[in-house]
């Protein structure tokens, strides 16, 4: 019998933030075209790079703003 395959399932996770910080984020996601939710992963992942701790493995994050036409229509 196989082994169950790995799957690339986003962990989901509460969050509890202080409404003045999650404010700043939202200004900050809204600036750089981005999610809140894409905004806290951003900085945490820059936060990990920063300490030399982020995992080899880890997908680079999508670039901001709109995903690019598709090609096929």
């Amino acid at each position: 019998m196989n082994p169950p395959k790995k799957r690339n399932k986003r962990k989901q996770i509460p969050l509890r933030l202080d409404p003045a910080v999650h404010d700043a984020i939202a200004k900050w996601a809204a600036d750089d075209l981005r999610s809140v939710n894409a905004q806290i992963e951003m900085i945490l992942r820059q936060a990990l790079k920063e300490r030399g701790r982020l995992p080899k493995e880890v997908k680079p994050i999508a670039k901001p703003g709109r995903p690019p036409a598709d090609p096929r229509k």
